[in-house]
């Protein structure tokens, strides 16, 4: 359960925004989206591995 202490005073937008801040950290409705649709363990593996690769290569353009 996610709580978001509000201050005496303290405007409820400001308190909405830590509210969905907290809550896109803790990774629900990622999650949940991932669980809607079922993705073979193969697919999973070859994004990783291409996201890596995307990573490493930004990683070197930085260093150069």
């Amino acid at each position: 359960m996610i709580i978001v202490p509000v201050k005496e005073g303290e405007n409820i937008d400001k308190a909405l925004k830590k509210l969905k801040r907290k809550f896109e950290k803790t990774g629900v409705v990622k999650e949940l989206r991932n669980r809607q649709k079922f993705t073979k363990p193969s697919v999973v593996h070859r994004e990783q591995h291409l996201k890596a690769i995307y990573v490493q290569k930004l990683r070197d353009a930085a260093m150069e």
